[in-house]
């Protein structure tokens, strides 16, 4: 039988278990095309920001103008963008043939998450949403942040049909039983983990920079725990890998550890797009090695559920390494 790559994620087929994720590589029918034929098993195209929507309105502002102003200064850009990315969607769907998901980055229980459903009606195949902040205020209410999680979930769920995809950040006390929460909201798969923008400062001049916007293939670790714990806890949702995928081992143990698919970005922009051949080259020639003819065959093989009464995915401490280490 001959070895197949099609897997399944969120509801949708897929011909590899290869996304490119949202970046400035999805922001054009044209990148997205090229990425097609390249080997991509899906596209997610270039974030809409709610915070960059906002951002503009209030950048464009007149202090001086009057609220009516505002508002309709707010809901002119917002609408401006929203059109953009309408347009985006369908013409990245017309050459594309692979599922085309559309991605929000918000931050708050919005109307303006309505849009969702334009986006529906523009054909995206999925609808994949960032919730990505940071928790600074010192009155912060424990469990809230995780509630906005579930809040915006519903508000989506209840004008779209298409799959919603949660993908989330690092920065959460227990990932496992947020995903749990969102399965039973109508999520249809999670995406761990999103990468929040890395600040640096430049101690010559005293400013502040921007740190390597890059993944590395160190990243991975965190990512293979995560999945291997809450595909065993939460075995009916469906999981993604992101961040530091950077070669065909790395979308291998993604699978093994309970991923249905892996997001990579930071490859692509390193080495170009022939990195999506490499990658699906390596993971054939392993499932060749291995007998497998299918990645239903071992997905999930190595995940929580696996690995007996000592699991290696829920250890704290270095125990084993400090004790059979010599200076």
């Amino acid at each position: 039988m001959a070895t197949t790559l099609q897997t399944t994620f969120a509801g949708l087929s897929l011909r590899n278990p290869i996304i490119v994720s949202s970046s400035g590589l999805t922001d054009s029918a044209a990148k997205n095309q090229k990425l097609c034929e390249a080997g991509a098993g899906a596209i997610v195209l270039k974030s809409l920001f709610e915070e960059q929507i906002m951002m503009e309105a209030d950048w464009h502002g007149d202090p001086n103008m009057y609220p009516e102003g505002s508002d309709y200064l707010v809901g002119y850009i917002r609408q401006h963008k929203l059109g953009e990315y309408l347009t985006l969607i369908k013409e990245s769907k017309k050459v594309c043939d692979v599922p085309v998901i559309a991605s929000i980055n918000c931050y708050q229980d919005a109307d303006w998450i309505d849009f969702a459903q334009q986006i529906e009606e523009a054909g995206a195949d999925a609808l994949e949403v960032n919730i990505l902040a940071l928790q600074t205020d010192v009155h912060y209410t424990y469990g809230s942040f995780e509630q906005r999680h579930i809040d915006i979930l519903r508000h989506i769920k209840k004008v779209v049909r298409i799959p919603v995809i949660l993908k989330l950040g690092s920065n959460l006390t227990n990932p496992v039983a947020l995903v749990n929460q969102l399965y039973a909201n109508g999520a249809a798969a999670v995406v761990l983990f999103n990468r929040f923008y890395q600040p640096d400062i430049q101690i010559d001049n005293l400013t502040f920079t921007t740190a390597n916007v890059m993944s590395s293939p160190s990243e991975l670790s965190d990512r293979i725990r995560w999945t291997a714990i809450a595909s065993a806890e939460v075995p009916q949702l469906d999981y993604a890998v992101s961040g530091g995928v950077h070669n065909g081992k790395g979308v291998i143990k993604s699978l093994l550890s309970g991923a249905a698919a892996v997001e990579v970005c930071s490859v692509i922009y390193q080495h170009g797009n022939q990195m999506i051949e490499e990658m699906k080259k390596e993971l054939t020639e392993w499932m060749d090695d291995k007998g497998y003819d299918s990645i239903a065959q071992f997905k999930g093989k190595m995940n929580a559920s696996a690995a007996g009464d000592i699991n290696p995915f829920e250890r704290t401490q270095f125990m084993k390494y400090y004790s059979n280490h010599e200076e």
